[in-house]
């Protein structure tokens, strides 16, 4: 790319993109990265445009369905439906995606078609077909089988975001129908609850062993709470506000339980995605540390790595963590960890964002890697100063610019309690803020 610079192909400007794309079409890769985004989404667009050339598809959805939130109180409501038949669950459960590559993602989450109708977000038990079959959806067992007659054919890029699951273009619904759905029974059974409230509803079927994503697709349809208080939840608000539920009442059983007796150091590595989960023996605290090298998904035009952070102490936040829904799927992962083991530790989730990681593919990736991390077998450590030395052998990022962006940890390291002159290890409330 200095070459070209030289030559005077390009503008050493760092927002000059489109000159840059043009230029190397995919083979120089002046980006940086490994592989070509724009290529990727055009493959996965020219595999399955051809399929939505029409006013009308079938298909077996897995079930999956989204709400929108732009216009709110207005939004567009509807079932994501593939041109495919059969069973079709895995391309709308994020939890069996550990492991599948950014490609093989984008490929089959392309191609979910969106139908759009739009609704008051308080018109949950609308007798309109269309959000009858859409709520019937978020409840469904298995995939159902979707005829939609659209008004347009459907269009638009692939959907992609740090907070929701890729997918592929939409069209507003002219008509809707489906063959018998088979419910989920423990979710329809808190649908017909009018009496029981939304957290309740979530905390029981988790308890229950409903998978989060299951839980978090019902929560978007208005499933849950009393009775006229239910209303349309847009899906990326929805999937934060179950993790951050969830998070939030394991972490108050998390911090009643005697603290662990170690430094922990947990493992991950992922779409090019390094995480690293600390551990210590303190009072629980918690951090969440995200660093994303230039030409990845939020540092495109960056020359150098972006660093963010959100953290709690004991006491825990009053206000939404500024990195936004990772934040609350990491902290529900890692109080799934100790609630498992009743236990109480400090932790710091670290993780680095490399170029590999060409596409944003939805919050479900930190949950799952950290998840992913926490079911491995941990590196135990005496001291502090070894778990250090052992993360910046793993990290590409000196530890020591670790510490500078982080809360946690400076207030681990540098603040002196009066227990810290005494031969009193585990005493001292490490974490508590002030």
């Amino acid at each position: 790319m200095d070459e070209a610079i030289e030559k005077g192909y390009l503008s050493n400007h760092s927002g000059d993109y489109s000159s840059r794309c043009i230029l190397c079409r995919g083979t120089k890769m002046f980006c940086g990265k490994d592989r070509c985004p724009i290529i990727v989404k055009m493959y996965s667009k020219m595999r399955t445009a051809p399929l939505f050339d029409t006013l009308s598809l079938e298909g077996s959805s897995p079930p999956s369905v989204f709400v929108g939130r732009f216009g709110y109180p207005k939004v567009n409501i509807g079932p994501m439906i593939p041109p495919v038949h059969g069973d079709t669950s895995e391309m709308d459960t994020p939890e069996l995606w550990i492991g599948k590559e950014i490609d093989d993602i984008v490929d089959f989450r392309s191609q979910l078609v969106r139908g759009k109708f739009a609704v008051d977000i308080f018109d949950v038990e609308s007798t309109n077909r269309i959000v009858e079959i859409t709520r019937e959806m978020a409840l469904a067992k298995e995939s159902p089988t979707v005829d939609a007659q659209f008004l347009k054919r459907p269009y638009g890029k692939i959907a992609l975001s740090d907070e929701i699951q890729p997918h592929g273009p939409s069209a507003p619904l002219r008509r809707l129908d489906v063959d018998n759905i088979k419910f989920e029974f423990k979710i329809e059974k808190a649908y017909y609850d009018t009496d029981l409230k939304a957290r309740d509803a979530v905390l029981g079927l988790y308890e229950d062993k409903v998978l989060v994503s299951k839980i978090q697709k019902a929560f978007s349809v208005g499933a849950f709470g009393e009775g006229k208080r239910r209303k349309f939840v847009p899906t990326r608000w929805s999937i934060t506000a179950v993790d951050s539920m969830l998070g939030e009442h394991m972490m108050n059983f998390t911090k009643t339980y005697p603290w662990i007796n170690e430094y922990r150091i947990y493992e991950s590595y992922h779409l090019d995605n390094r995480w690293v989960i600390f551990m210590m023996p303190t009072e629980w605290c918690y951090e969440l540390i995200e660093a994303w090298y230039p030409n990845t998904a939020w540092n495109l035009f960056g020359k150098g790595i972006s660093m963010f952070n959100s953290y709690e102490f004991h006491e825990g936040r009053t206000t939404y963590a500024e990195i936004g829904g990772c934040y609350y799927a990491a902290r529900l992962a890692v109080n799934e960890k100790l609630n498992e083991e009743r236990r109480q530790a400090g932790v710091v989730v670290l993780r680095e964002a490399h170029p590999g990681y060409i596409l944003p593919v939805g919050v479900w990736n930190v949950r799952e890697n950290v998840r992913a991390a926490l079911r491995n077998k941990p590196r135990k450590f005496n001291t502090i100063k070894e778990t250090m030395n052992y993360i910046s052998s793993k990290m590409d990022i000196p530890i020591a610019r670790w510490i500078k962006n982080s809360a946690v940890l400076k207030h681990r390291l540098y603040q002196r309690k009066l227990e810290d002159f005494f031969d009193t290890p585990n005493k001292a409330n490490e974490c508590e803020g002030n």
